[in-house]
């Protein structure tokens, strides 16, 4: 099934048009037909059938149907990161998008002082929009950066923080279906003792993914699999 990204604006209408670099994928490379069926999705959590109406040269038109399956976990799964390299960070954000989690959010660490820009951050947004595409989510993931003490306040609306640490124990106890579940990925370098006692006062569950040493991107993913699959 190929779904498609669109403005939220054309996405609560009755048609939609298409044109760009999406024309050219669908109706050039995939040559989808007039009639054919897809399915659409507004970016932030909400999906539509649609059918492949009229085709012009540089764009076409889609006419928007019945409310299509979201392809979205009832868990809310966020991860907080210290941000690794920009080119590791894109293989991070497309696997992150794809498992399904709701954010992720680049944590300023004393051994991590790496910030990207607004160019950088744009670049890591089309990445999970795009991922959305391909693994027929409906949400593109938030991702934000920011300071350790902006980090401990979000971090405090969260009913369950795994703290990803090697040597650590089992996770908690089953989360419901609904739970709202943050994991932590420290830099490589690992979190300093003040990083440690901040999050153990919030407080965090220490969590081990294995007796082997994962890169900071592999633990995130691996970590936030084993969150939503909780």
């Amino acid at each position: 099934m190929t779904t498609l990204l669109i403005r939220s604006q054309e996405f609560t209408g009755q048609s939609a048009s298409v044109g760009g670099d999406a024309f050219r994928h669908l109706f050039r490379a995939r040559r989808l037909a007039a009639g054919e069926r897809l399915r659409v999705v507004d970016g932030s959590g909400a999906a539509r059938w649609a059918t492949v109406g009229s085709i012009g040269r540089r764009r076409a038109d889609l006419d928007l149907g019945a409310p299509a399956p979201a392809n979205e976990p009832a868990r809310h799964v966020e991860v907080f990161v210290a941000p690794p390299k920009v080119g590791r960070a894109s293989w991070m954000i497309e696997k992150l998008t794809e498992v399904g989690v709701s954010a992720v959010y680049l944590l300023a660490t004393e051994r991590s002082t790496r910030s990207y820009g607004e160019t950088n951050l744009k670049r890591l947004r089309r990445v999970a929009a795009a991922a959305v595409e391909q693994c027929e989510r409906s949400r593109i993931p938030s991702i934000d950066q920011g300071t350790w003490e902006q980090g401990l306040t979000r971090l405090a609306d969260f009913e369950q923080r795994w703290l990803l640490t090697p040597g650590g124990g089992q996770a908690p106890a089953p989360a419901p279906e609904t739970a709202s579940i943050a994991v932590l990925v420290g830099p490589e370098g690992g979190w300093t003792d003040g990083e440690l006692a901040d999050l153990r006062e919030l407080p965090c569950s220490g969590v081990g993914l294995g007796p082997t040493v994962l890169r900071v991107e592999t633990a995130a993913v691996v970590g936030a699999a084993r969150a939503l699959l909780a």
